[in-house]
């Protein structure tokens, strides 16, 4: 993995206007912000071009606009908020082309340490289509660009990849940085022993991490709904729970590959089941715990059961490092958050590194109250995703190297 890129720590930007890119998809409702966590993790490094004496110009996406104006997913109250935020205006450029008069003339009368924002970068079509005539435009207003947007890292969009052809420099913002410092190194170079753990809905959303993880890690634990496909493989009868009935036979292989790497492949020895799947999610439901080879044929799994959050407890206690991606059952449940509770209990109290993969396992962890006890909280879902599997992400390898 190239992870030796040049971050804002090796320029200094004085004078210079700098395009930043951030992860400011946040979400709203009704025109408020209902979670800043991304506009207070994008503060370090924006504050860091302040004060070098930089031209702040700010961009990001929000939703799914699918290039065109939506009045509702503007920017506008982020550059609101990030005011407040900074104690110090940030202007807003409420262009619904991006790039269009307001930008330019803002840019124009910018002086140093000014801060401004573009609109939503998906008002334009070509953005996730990293178009060559958007990445200009964006690369017009800027002399150096800095990528801090791990959210995005994953896909080449005109924002965050695009740009980079068009400017001189190009680097990482801190959040990027510390993204690439903890992902990266725990896959490439962890501190052993080193335990994974996966869960969530399906396989088939994880093939390639599992393969690459048994490759890295001295344990990988299994939970989520993805695990009745492992134990259907293993020949147990899973009753109505969640199974990808096309990845029996590449459960088996992996089943087998951790057997001839040597490495330990924990699955759920016992189950918490249902007669169904809760309706509405957080509904009052009737559940018993079995044995993992014992679920009845009308009955469905629904988290792992009390012997098994015990079973992986004990085996994130001897771990020097933990990356954790999926949580455990349907956690939105009270009664079946039991298990995810319990893992995130587990890395809550070891001193290992524990590293959480964005996405559920990262609300998961926040809305159960564990997120201050974890060294690292990954911002993107899909990006941490393929940062395990041991893909390069675009969005990191279009910065310079150091």
């Amino acid at each position: 993995m190239g992870l030796n890129k040049k971050s804002v720590d090796d320029i200094n930007v004085k004078g210079q206007k700098v395009l930043v890119r951030c992860d400011f998809n946040v979400p709203l409702k009704d025109g408020k912000i209902t979670d800043e966590n991304r506009l207070v993790a994008a503060l370090p490094t924006i504050k860091k071009l302040i004060s070098d004496g930089g031209k702040v110009i700010l961009c990001s996406h929000l939703g799914k606009p699918k290039g065109e104006p939506k009045p509702e997913l503007s920017l506008a109250p982020v550059a609101a908020r990030l005011s407040e935020l900074l104690g110090q205006e940030v202007k807003f450029a409420a262009d619904p082309e991006v790039v269009g008069p307001n930008a330019k003339a803002a840019v124009e009368a910018m002086k140093d340490g000014d801060v401004i924002l573009l609109e939503n970068t998906r008002y334009r079509a070509e953005e996730t289509k990293n178009g060559e005539a958007f990445s200009k435009e964006l690369a017009s207003l800027a002399d150096v660009f800095v990528n801090d947007a791990f959210g995005t890292a994953h896909r080449a969009h005109c924002s965050n990849v695009g740009v980079t052809a068009y400017v001189k420099t190009s680097v990482v913002g801190y959040l990027m940085q510390k993204e690439i410092d903890f992902l990266g190194n725990a896959v490439e170079n962890p501190v052993r022993p080193f335990v994974a753990i996966l869960g969530g809905a399906k396989v088939a959303d994880k093939l390639n991490v599992i393969s690459n993880l048994l490759e890295k890690c001295d344990t990988l634990i299994i939970g989520g709904g993805m695990a009745y496909t492992f134990l259907k493989a293993k020949g147990y009868e899973v009753g109505t729970s969640l199974v990808d009935d096309e990845k029996i036979d590449y459960c088996k292989e992996m089943m087998d590959k951790a057997e001839k790497l040597g490495k330990t492949m924990l699955l759920p020895v016992d189950t918490t089941i249902a007669a169904s799947f809760p309706n509405p999610i957080d509904a009052q439901i009737e559940v018993s715990v079995v044995g993992s080879d014992a679920i009845p044929a009308d009955m469905m799994g629904l988290d792992i059961g009390t012997k098994t959050a015990e079973l992986y407890a004990d085996a994130v206690k001897s771990a020097k490092t933990v990356v954790w991606n999926g949580p455990m059952g349907v956690f939105e449940n009270p009664i079946l958050a039991k298990g995810t509770i319990a893992v995130a209990k587990s890395l809550a109290e070891t001193d290992a590194t524990t590293i959480i993969g964005g996405g559920d396992s990262a609300a998961a962890v926040n809305q159960l109250g564990f997120g201050d006890k974890m060294s690292h909280i990954s911002t993107g879902g899909g990006a941490s995703l393929e940062f395990l599997e041991g893909k390069e992400l675009p969005g990191v390898a279009a910065a310079n190297d150091k």
